[in-house]
């Protein structure tokens, strides 16, 4: 496995792979790796694509109040995961490479960007897609793998690639859970172990939703209140939002017909963390 932290380097890495005829898969990350990132890998390692992993952790998309200078990082280890994995390349710029003077370029997705976690976190979708853009530009890939625990993210990103005639096929992979049902996340290592047991309220809180669904309830409405019943019943977390959207475009949905997104944020002491499950419907007959 290659390491760069220099654009050019990489730059010249690819021009090469690509004139011997392989594709490139990029995995985009922040760093810190749990399993979730490695099914991401291994996702694109089945392509037979030549896989470029990138860590970065984004200033763009922190907001003044927010972690970034609190977010987990351990580039060394997070180095041995990814040879591990089998990747070509780790190209882990500096904040200095990424952004050598201020930028005043940005790219956003209209109004997908403004619910849910870019209600509560403007500017975050902001940062995203022009970091996202940016390494599009760097790396060139033909492939690029997003997880689903961020399933706004990864829609924003594949209409940014739609809207921008950007050829780039974007390959979304299921959210990776503990045994218990907790979502991997980079920021879990913030929840204590009471906090860590009271997260789990939202793997369950969404299971019993998607049940209530599969058995006849169609009120966008009281699925959001089962949920945030839950959730206020059984944990002390403190919920940002909880909201039922349309799968595809993140439109609000009254009565649900369509597949919908059931979508959660809560913050458990100063660590917010996010779930979602996609729910198929079944038509009544």
């Amino acid at each position: 496995m290659r390491r760069t932290s220099h654009i050019a380097e990489l730059s010249e890495i690819i021009i090469s792979q690509k004139k011997q005829g392989r594709k490139i898969a990029l995995v985009p990350t922040m760093g810190f790796l749990h399993r979730g990132h490695l099914a991401l890998i291994e996702q694109a390692k089945q392509t037979d694509a030549f896989v470029v992993v990138s860590i970065f952790v984004n200033p763009l998309q922190f907001g003044p109040n927010e972690d970034l200078s609190r977010y987990p990082r351990d580039l060394e280890r997070d180095a041995h995961l990814v040879e591990e994995a089998g990747v070509d390349v780790l190209f882990h710029p500096t904040v200095e490479e990424m952004y050598p003077r201020p930028m005043l370029t940005f790219v956003e997705v209209g109004e997908l960007d403004k619910m849910l976690c870019g209600s509560s976190r403007p500017g975050h979708f902001r940062g995203v897609t022009t970091v996202v853009s940016k390494l599009f530009h760097i790396v060139q890939p033909d492939l690029a793998f997003f997880g689903q625990k961020d399933y706004q993210q990864y829609l924003i990103i594949k209409r940014m690639v739609t809207d921008l005639n950007l050829p780039i096929e974007i390959c979304p992979v299921p959210i990776v859970r503990e045994e218990d049902g907790l979502a991997l996340s980079s920021r879990n290592i913030f929840l204590n172990s009471e906090q860590r047991q009271e997260a789990l309220v939202l793997s369950k809180s969404l299971n019993e939703a998607e049940t209530s669904i599969h058995g006849g309830q169609r009120s966008a409405e009281k699925i959001e209140r089962q949920l945030r019943e839950k959730i206020t019943l059984e944990s002390q977390g403190v919920i940002d939002y909880v909201e039922v959207r349309d799968a595809d475009d993140l439109s609000k949905v009254t009565d649900i017909k369509r597949p919908v997104l059931l979508a959660l944020a809560v913050k458990f002491g100063t660590t917010r963390l996010i779930d979602n499950k996609v729910v198929e419907v079944e038509h009544d007959v």
